[in-house]
C-alpha cells in the first residue's frame, strides 16, 4: 500500500517527478535552514555582533558531527528506495527499524562527546577570548539536542525513500514555527542571549522528531514502525554504513575543511566572524536547493536499480543535470539580487555587510562547479558506488583547502586570500567526480545484489 505524497518512480515520466521531489526537499532544507539563521538573527539584532558571532563561529564544527550521520541516513535512503523497488516488503520494515535506533545512537554519542570536548572544541577553533564563554554555552546546549536532531533526519529519509517528501516538510514547518517564537521569547521575553537560542532549537527539533515518529508508529505500509521490532539487522546495518559511511565521510570532509578555514578566519576578528556567518546563512539556501537534486538523484536511481531499470538511471542523471543547473541559475541570483537587504536582516553593521557580500560573490562562483559535484555524486551513490565521491571529495575539498590554508594563507592573511580557495577546490572535486564517473560506467558494473 501506497502512502500519501509517495511518488511513483519505476515507471511514467521522470522530469515532473524529479522536479517536485527535488523542489520539496530543497524547501525541507531551506525552511531548516531559515530558523537555523533564525538563531543569528535573533542575536544579531537583540544581543549584539559578539553574540552572532560565538553562534555562528560554532556552526562548521556541529556541522561536521551532525553531517556524518546525516550522511549516513543517505544509505538507510539509498538501502530503502533499493528494497523498495524490489518489492520487498520485509527488507523495508527491517531497515526502517535500523535505522532509527542508528538515528538514536548516533545522536546520545554525539551528545556525550559534545559534553565532554565542548571547551576543548571552542579553544580549537581559535575562538576569540571576548566571545568563547558564550560560544561554548551555545555549543553545550546545542548538543542536548543532538539525538532528536539526528532522529528527524533519518525519519525523513524513511519518508524521502517512498517519494514522500510532505510529511518531512509539515514536520519542520510546524517545529521552526516553533524556534522562532521561543527564540523571541526566551531572548526578548526573558532576556537570555545565546542560551536562549540554543535551547529553543533544541526544543523544535523534539516537536519535529516527534511529529514523524507518530507519522512511522501510524502509517499503513511497509514503512511503519512497530516498538517491539526496533533491533538492529546485521546485514540491513552493513548495508547501509557500506553506503551510508562513505556518504558521511564526504559531508565530514566539507566540514572539517570548513573548521580549519573558520579557524583561520576567526583570528580576522569578530567582524568577519559574523559577515560569513550572515553570508552562509544565505547562500546555504542555494545550496540546498543544488543537494536536493543530488538527493533526488540518488533516490530515483536507487529504486531503478532496484527494479532493475538501468535506463531510467541514466535518464534520472541527465534530467538532474539540467534541472539543477536551472535551479541553481535561479537561486544564486535573486540572492545575490538582494543581498544587501537579506544581510542587513542578521546585523546592519556596514563593515559585516561587506565582508558578506564577498563571501557570497567567491562561493556562488564555485556553485558553478558545485551543481554537477551534487548530482553526480548522488548518481553514483545510489547505485551503491558511495566511495568514489568521498575520496574525489576528500583529495578536491578537504586537500586543496587544507593546502590552501597552510600555504597561501600564511602569506596573505586576509579574507578574500580565504574564500579564493572555495571555487578552486569546487572545480578540482566536479571535474575529478565526473571523470570517474565516465570511467566507471556505473550501469555496466553494478548487479542487483539481494539483501536477506
Amino acid at each position: 500500500m501506497k502512502l500519501n505524497g509517495q511518488i511513483e518512480m519505476t515507471s511514467g515520466p521522470l522530469g515532473g517527478k524529479i522536479l517536485k521531489y527535488a523542489l520539496l526537499l530543497a524547501a525541507t532544507g531551506i525552511l531548516q535552514q531559515l530558523f537555523n539563521a533564525a538563531d543569528i538573527a535573533v542575536v544579531g539584532q537583540y544581543c549584539g555582533t559578539n553574540a552572532q558571532a560565538a553562534v555562528g563561529a560554532n556552526g562548521p564544527v556541529i556541522g561536521l558531527m551532525v553531517n556524518f550521520f546525516v550522511g549516513i541516513s543517505l544509505g538507510s535512503n539509498v538501502v530503502m528506495a533499493r528494497l523498495i523497488g524490489k518489492k520487498d516488503a520485509q527488507g523495508v520494515s527491517r531497515a526502517v527499524h535500523s535505522s532509527v535506533l542508528v538515528a538514536l545512537a548516533g545522536g546520545f554519542l554525539l551528545l556525550a562527546l559534545g559534553e565532554i570536548f565542548a571547551g576543548k572544541i571552542v579553544l580549537a577553533l581559535s575562538v576569540p577570548s571576548e566571545i568563547s564563554g558564550a560560544a561554548e554555552k551555545y555549543l553545550r546546549i546545542y548538543f542536548l539536542g543532538m539525538p532528536v536532531i539526528l532522529l528527524y533526519n533519518f525519519e525523513a529519509a524513511i519518508f524521502r525513500s517512498t517519494g514522500d517528501t510532505r510529511k518531512p516538510l509539515a514536520a519542520l514547518t510546524i517545529s521552526g514555527v516553533v524556534n522562532v517564537a521561543l527564540n523571541l521569547f526566551f531572548v526578548r521575553a526573558l532576556g537570555m542571549d545565546v542560551d536562549g537560542v540554543a535551547t529553543a532549537t533544541a526544543v523544535s527539533n523534539l516537536v519535529s522528531a516527534t511529529i514523524l515518529f507518530v507519522a512511522l508508529l501510524r502509517a499503513d505500509s511497509q514503512i511503519k514502525i512497530t516498538v517491539k521490532k526496533l533491533k538492529f539487522d546485521a546485514k540491513i546495518l552493513s548495508e547501509i554504513l557500506r553506503i551510508g559511511v562513505p556518504s558521511g565521510v564526504q559531508s565530514m570532509i566539507f566540514s572539517f575543511a570548513n573548521i580549519i578555514i573558520q579557524s583561520a578566519m576567526n583570528t580576522l576578528g569578530a567582524v568577519v566572524i559574523a559577515g560569513s556567518a550572515s553570508a552562509f546563512n544565505l547562500e546555504i539556501l542555494s545550496y540546498y536547493v543544488i543537494n536536493s537534486f543530488g538527493q533526488a538523484c540518488s533516490t530515483f536511481v536507487g529504486q531503478n536499480f532496484g527494479a532493475g531499470k538501468n535506463e531510467r538511471c541514466l535518464s534520472t542523471l541527465k534530467i538532474c543535470l539540467a534541472q539543477c543547473a536551472a535551479a541553481m541559475a535561479i537561486s544564486c541570483s535573486l540572492i545575490l539580487i538582494f543581498s544587501r537587504t537579506l544581510l542587513a536582516i542578521f546585523n546592519r553593521d556596514s563593515g559585516v555587510i561587506e565582508i558578506g557580500l564577498i563571501r557570497l560573490k567567491f562561493l556562488f562562483t564555485g556553485y558553478i562547479f558545485s551543481f554537477a559535484q551534487e548530482v553526480l555524486s548522488g548518481y553514483l551513490r545510489g547505485w551503491g558506488a558511495s566511495l568514489v565521491p568521498a575520496l574525489c571529495a576528500m583529495a578536491g575539498i578537504c586537500g586543496v583547502r587544507l593546502a590552501w590554508i597552510f600555504t597561501v594563507f600564511q602569506k596573505s592573511r586576509t579574507f578574500i586570500t580565504i574564500m579564493t580557495v572555495y571555487p578552486i577546490s569546487l572545480a578540482i572535486t566536479a571535474i575529478a567526480i565526473l571523470l570517474v564517473t565516465l570511467i566507471m560506467r556505473p550501469s555496466k558494473r553494478y548487479s542487483i545484489k539481494e539483501i536477506r
